[in-house]
């Protein structure tokens, strides 16, 4: 071994002392990492999963919920079929709820990258601007249902009476099944774009300045520096945001509830899982099948980002 060498092992090599130092503190590591992901994924695991699962199960039953466990009755796809056959509220609210998707997709999901890509120019007052714009986020979507009556009342509503329709050709919006379900979507959207905003602000403060700054000299403009640089560095939180536009949109449930409890043009998916559960007639295996359904959905949206995500991780 040359003299070289042997420094080098011996600087590579530390001291006793410092060697049980640092397996001390790789132990207490480990306890610190085991107890930052243990408790989180014990949390998710038993109000998530378990119930997730337990509805399932119920999902092939039949129970009124009262009573012991005895008194399940297991009816296989009895509830499934019931569902697509003879149950009347569930093909309006498939289609609502695809409504709701396709709205979401088409209105807040661009006009808050829109509004996210003037703010991240750093204009004056960004900061006012960002926490107007967010403020909306902030209130329940039960408020956002009371503020949707108010605004959409057919005698005191602020729409009618700026369109002079409040004392002559009153437009009924929250009663007549046809228009309901946009004008809450209006109020959804509006809550909905600053939540985007915010995810893809915090996507573009990551995008590398010298790249777009490389572009810029390169005679590139505008809008070409965003779909050549920007658009492709978003693509971790496109994914993002479209799993959370699914989500929000499949979770859809106070906003509607409080203005006619999900019925005459809002039916839900998740009014009626609500509906049967907790309703007045608890049918607890019929509401699981249709959360079991609304999980089927989520699933095919949630799943694929998934696997995009553990992919993109094995590339890394």
């Amino acid at each position: 071994m040359t003299v070289v060498e042997g420094a080098a092992a011996a600087r590579a090599t530390p001291p006793r002392g410092r060697r049980r130092k640092l397996r001390q503190l790789t132990v207490r590591d480990r306890v610190s990492l085991a107890l930052m992901a243990g408790i989180p994924t014990l949390i998710t695991v038993a109000f998530v999963w378990v119930p997730a699962l337990a509805s399932i199960v119920l999902s092939f039953s039949s129970w009124t919920g009262f009573g012991d466990f005895s008194t399940i009755q297991w009816v296989g796809t009895e509830n499934y079929r019931n569902i697509f056959s003879i149950y009347p509220p569930f093909d309006p609210a498939i289609q609502h709820n695809l409504i709701w998707l396709a709205v979401f997709f088409c209105l807040p999901l661009p006009f808050g990258l829109f509004l996210a890509v003037q703010l991240d120019k750093q204009i004056r007052f960004s900061r006012v601007y960002q926490s107007v714009i967010f403020l909306p986020v902030v209130l329940s979507l039960a408020l956002i249902g009371f503020m949707t009556e108010l605004i959409f009342s057919p005698t005191q509503g602020l729409i009618n009476n700026l369109t002079g329709h409040a004392e002559h050709h009153v437009v009924d919006w929250m009663g007549d099944p046809h228009l309901n379900i946009w004008a809450v979507l209006v109020m959804a959207c509006w809550r909905q774009a600053g939540y985007v905003m915010v995810l893809y602000l915090a996507g573009l403060k990551s995008v590398d300045p010298s790249q777009k700054e490389a572009a810029a000299l390169d005679g590139a403009g505008g809008f070409q520096v965003f779909r050549h640089v920007v658009w492709p560095a978003l693509r971790p939180i496109n994914i993002v945001v479209l799993v959370i536009t699914v989500i929000e949109s499949l979770r859809a449930f106070d906003i509607v509830y409080v203005i006619n409890k999900g019925t005459n043009g809002l039916e839900l998916l998740s009014v009626l899982v609500t509906g049967n559960i907790v309703g007045e007639a608890s049918r607890i295996g019929f509401g699981s099948a249709l959360a079991s359904i609304l999980l089927v959905i989520s699933l095919v949206f949630i799943v694929p980002y998934l696997i995009s995500m553990f992919r993109r991780d094995e590339r890394e």
